[in-house]
């Protein structure tokens, strides 16, 4: 089956075509020709990764899938949220300035309590219909006050899973498409996708 993930991120896309295994053929937006910026201009995750897919599939015409993940850090009222990627202002997604911007926010406080949240929304054509789905995964976690680690990306060398003594950019992207918020909500999206094709 072939699906489109709507994202040229790299590390999404290989993390996304390992948690689904090659049962579907992952195709980005490089892959159907798309280039454009498309828009994130909504203030929930659910509205952003509905409006990237939507765009996807009114422009194409294929079954298509988007994400929105953010950090939510409690001592900051939710912040970064829907800004993640973009917290530290800035053209593009500037992971260090972030990072930086994110520590120097909490300084001494305490209270590091914090949670990655991935959306998935999905566009599937199932015959004369189209079929709209939102799925959602969660890891609570806590965020480290000084950076370790080289795998990974984000904020994944300050965000320490819960149950966990290292952070995901230490633990590595095998145990982080087990345990993480993205595999959460793609393995319900896996989940969901074998069930459509079953008869």
């Amino acid at each position: 089956m072939k699906i489109v993930f709507a994202t040229n991120n790299s590390h999404k896309l290989s993390e996304i075509r390992q948690i689904l295994g090659n049962q579907y053929e992952v195709l980005s937006l490089s892959d159907i020709g798309c280039h454009a910026d498309i828009p994130e201009t909504a203030d929930t995750f659910e509205g952003n990764a509905l409006q990237k897919a939507q765009y996807v599939f009114d422009h194409y015409h294929l079954s298509c899938f988007a994400d929105d993940t953010g950090l939510e850090v409690d001592a900051l009222n939710g912040a970064p949220g829907v800004f993640s990627a973009r917290y530290a202002g800035g053209e593009g997604h500037d992971s260090e300035a972030n990072m930086r911007k994110l520590l120097a926010e909490l300084a001494e406080n305490n209270n590091r309590k914090a949670r990655f949240r991935t959306v998935i929304a999905l566009l599937l054509i199932d015959g004369e219909k189209t079929v709209t789905k939102l799925f959602e995964g969660i890891v609570n976690g806590s965020i480290i006050r000084e950076k370790r680690g080289t795998e990974g990306f984000g904020y994944d060398p300050i965000f320490q899973p819960d149950g966990y003594d290292q952070t995901f950019a230490e633990l590595g992207m095998e145990i982080k498409n087990k345990i993480s918020h993205r595999a959460r909500a793609v393995e319900a999206l896996r989940a969901f996708l074998h069930q459509q094709e079953e008869p």
